[in-house]
């Protein structure tokens, strides 16, 4: 298990070789995996990838983010236009069906409503919204509509996680209950972990993956 110290020293590392994270009023401090990173940024997207790269290291159990958007006046924008804005980046999405999202801003930070069928329609409506100017943060309340029985979605990801050779179906275990899975058993590596969560999330109609894969 890495030690407290080490894991901070980690996360501050890779904060500094990530090249779009460039804040550099940051500091990391860790208690048994619970990495927490205090300080200020320019943007939201910078905000979302210093959560990003601190997520990537090794040892890190969870974040507690303490970090605040001070955006530079030059790239403030009234709630109108940022609203304006989103509203214009969703329909250009091919991703996203018209009229399935809605928008409201408030003192910079934006909240999504609505319903899709795909949990990759939800990331990319916030993936749309991240790169904003003026957006200081986001509530994605986008829901995902059921689509499958339990049993069908159950199936479905067995056989998507069967078809893949990072996998032994004997050992991954999967659970529905609505439209929450949770994944069991063990893998070999993390990378094997998060892409078994990504397979998860590919079934329609999911709305919630509790990964509680190990590595072994």
């Amino acid at each position: 298990m890495i030690d407290d110290r080490a894991l901070s020293r980690d996360v501050l590392a890779e904060l500094a070789w990530d090249p779009s994270v460039t804040g550099t009023d940051l500091g990391v401090t860790s208690k048994d995996g619970i990495v927490t990173v205090t300080g200020h940024v320019t943007s939201f997207a910078q905000k979302h990838a210093v959560d990003a790269a601190a997520r990537r290291v090794n040892g890190v159990k969870a974040i507690a983010e303490e970090i605040s958007v001070e955006l530079p006046f030059e790239h403030r924008r009234s709630d109108e236009d940022i609203a304006a804005a989103v509203v214009n980046r969703l329909d250009w999405d091919a991703a996203i069906l018209p009229d399935t999202v809605t928008v409201q801003v408030q003192d910079g930070w934006v909240s999504l409503d609505g319903a899709v069928d795909w949990n990759f329609q939800k990331d990319a409506a916030a993936l749309d919204v991240r790169s904003l100017l003026g957006v200081v943060g986001l509530s994605n309340r986008i829901t995902i509509r059921p689509r499958a029985n339990a049993h069908d979605i159950a199936e479905g990801i067995k056989g998507a996680l069967g078809r893949s050779w990072f996998f032994d179906p004997k050992r991954v275990g999967v659970d529905v209950h609505g439209d929450r899975v949770r994944l069991t058993g063990s893998v070999h590596t993390e990378h094997a972990r998060n892409l078994a969560a990504v397979t998860a999330w590919g079934s329609p109609g999911v709305a919630i993956v509790e990964n509680d894969l190990a590595i072994a």
